[in-house]
C-alpha cells in the first residue's frame, strides 16, 4: 500500500462559454484602455505567436535576431514598457524609445516584422511574429486585420490512449478535456478500500457521459487503465497539452487524496503558489513524488510567481478560480463531505493549458469512512453529477 501524505446560479440563457471569446474580449479591452502605451496585444496562431504594438503613426521598422533576442529598430519612439510573457516561443518584451526587444524562448530563433497603417478603427501597428514551427510561416498581415484572436496552436500528437472527438464535430458545441489522474504504471494512492487510478477513471467516465447528454464534447486523456508515458513529467505534459488550443473551454484533472487516517474532505485547486499554512505542497505528490516531484514543484512554484505580471495568465487564473469555486460548492452540496476549500498549488498538469484549468481531489481514500464511500458506484455517481452540473453552469450550457 502506497500512501501520499497530505495536510490539511441559476442557469441563464446566455450562449456557451468559449475561451477564444473571453481572450478576444480581454484583448479588445486592453487595446481601448492602453492605446497610449506600448504594451503588446498577443495572439497564438498555428505555427507562430504574434505581438502587436500600437503606434502613434506608421513608421519604419528593421528587425535583427541575435541569439534569443529579436530587436526591432523603429523610426519613431514609443513609451517605455516591459514585462514577462507566457506566450509560446516568447519569454519577455521591452520597449525603450525606438527599440523594441523580444526575448525568445529557447529553441526559437526566427521572427518577422511588419508595420500596418491605421485602418478599421485601429491605430497603426507594429506586428512581430515569432515562428513556433517550420510550417505555417505567416504572410504579411493585411491592413484590414482585426485584433488577433487566440487561435489553435500546434499540439503534440496524442498517444493511442487519448480519445478525441471526430473532426466533423459541430463548431458550436463546447469542448472540454477530462484528465483521470494516474493510470498504467502509476496507480496513485492505494488503500485497503480503493486505488486512486480506479476512482479517478470511474468518476471521469461518468462526467463525460453526463456532459455528452447535454451537448458537450469531451477529450479524455485516458479512458482505460493506461499511462501516456513512463516518464512522469512527459506524461503530465502530454495530458496538459490537450488543452492548449482555443477550441477547448476547460481542463479538469480528477484525483483522490491520501494521508493519515484522520484526514478527510474534498478540495479543488487552480494553479498558483502553495498556500501559506498548508504544509508540504500537495502538488509534490501529483507531480510525481520523491525528488523528481520536489524538483518539478519548485519549478512550477517559480513559474507561478512569474505569472503575476502576465495579464493573459491572470485572466486564465481568474476563470479557473471561478470554475474551482463552482465545482467545490457542488461537490460539498451533493456529498455532505468536509470542505477543505478552494486552494492554489503548483500542479504541473494545470500549468500549461491556455484555458481555465482545475484539479479536483475527490476525498481521502485512506480515511476509514471516506475511503469505502469513494469505492461505491452510487457515491461516484453523485460526485460526477455535481462536477458535470458545475461545468455546464460554467459554460452556460443547458
Amino acid at each position: 500500500m502506497s500512501l501520499k501524505r497530505r495536510s490539511p446560479a441559476a442557469h441563464s440563457e446566455r450562449p456557451p462559454f468559449r475561451p477564444s471569446q473571453w481572450f478576444l474580449g480581454l484583448l479588445v479591452t486592453l487595446t481601448l484602455a492602453a492605446a497610449a502605451v506600448a504594451a503588446p496585444r498577443l495572439g497564438i496562431h498555428e505555427g507562430y505567436s504574434r505581438l502587436v504594438f500600437p503606434l502613434p503613426a506608421p513608421t519604419t521598422a528593421a528587425l535583427k535576431v541575435t541569439g534569443q533576442t529579436a530587436t526591432v529598430t523603429l523610426g519613431a519612439a514609443l513609451p517605455s514598457e516591459s514585462g514577462a510573457l507566457t506566450l509560446v516561443g516568447v519569454k519577455a518584451y521591452a520597449v525603450q524609445g525606438r527599440t523594441v526587444r523580444v526575448t525568445l524562448a529557447p529553441g526559437h530563433t526566427k521572427a518577422k516584422v511588419s508595420v500596418l497603417p491605421a485602418a478599421g478603427g485601429q491605430p497603426a501597428r507594429l506586428v512581430i511574429d515569432v515562428l513556433t514551427s517550420t510550417a505555417n510561416v505567416p504572410a504579411k498581415p493585411t491592413t484590414t486585420a482585426k485584433v488577433p484572436a487566440i487561435k489553435p496552436t500546434v499540439a503534440k500528437p496524442a498517444p493511442a490512449a487519448v480519445t478525441r472527438p471526430a473532426s466533423t464535430r459541430p463548431l458550436n458545441r463546447p469542448l472540454l478535456v477530462l484528465d483521470p489522474g494516474h493510470g498504467g504504471n502509476d496507480s496513485g494512492m492505494a488503500s485497503q478500500w480503493v486505488r486512486e487510478e480506479d476512482v479517478n477513471l470511474a468518476v471521469a467516465l461518468l462526467v463525460r457521459k453526463k456532459l455528452r447528454e447535454h451537448g458537450v464534447d469531451v477529450i479524455m486523456t485516458r479512458s482505460t487503465d493506461r499511462h501516456l508515458s513512463l516518464n512522469k513529467q512527459v506524461d503530465l505534459d502530454m495530458r496538459s497539452r490537450l488543452a492548449t488550443t482555443g477550441t477547448v473551454s476547460a481542463f479538469v484533472s480528477i484525483h483522490t487524496n491520501a494521508s493519515g487516517p484522520n484526514a478527510q474532505g474534498i478540495e479543488t485547486f487552480y494553479f498558483g503558489q502553495p498556500m501559506a499554512g498548508q504544509g508540504r505542497s500537495t502538488a509534490v505528490f501529483e507531480n510525481g513524488g520523491g525528488q523528481a516531484g520536489e524538483a518539478l514543484t519548485r519549478r512550477m512554484t517559480s513559474s507561478a510567481q512569474g505569472m503575476l505580471g502576465d495579464i493573459l495568465a491572470q485572466a486564465k487564473l481568474s476563470f479557473s478560480r471561478q470554475l474551482a469555486q463552482q465545482v467545490q460548492a457542488n461537490l460539498i452540496r451533493a456529498t455532505g463531505a468536509v470542505s477543505r476549500g478552494v486552494r492554489t498549488d503548483a500542479f504541473y498538469v494545470i500549468r500549461n493549458p491556455t484555458t481555465p484549468a482545475i484539479l479536483i481531489e475527490l476525498g481521502f481514500g485512506t480515511h476509514p469512512v471516506e475511503g469505502p464511500k469513494l469505492a461505491q458506484p452510487a457515491y461516484q455517481e453523485r460526485m460526477a453529477q455535481a462536477i458535470a452540473q458545475a461545468l455546464l453552469t460554467f459554460l452556460n450550457q443547458k
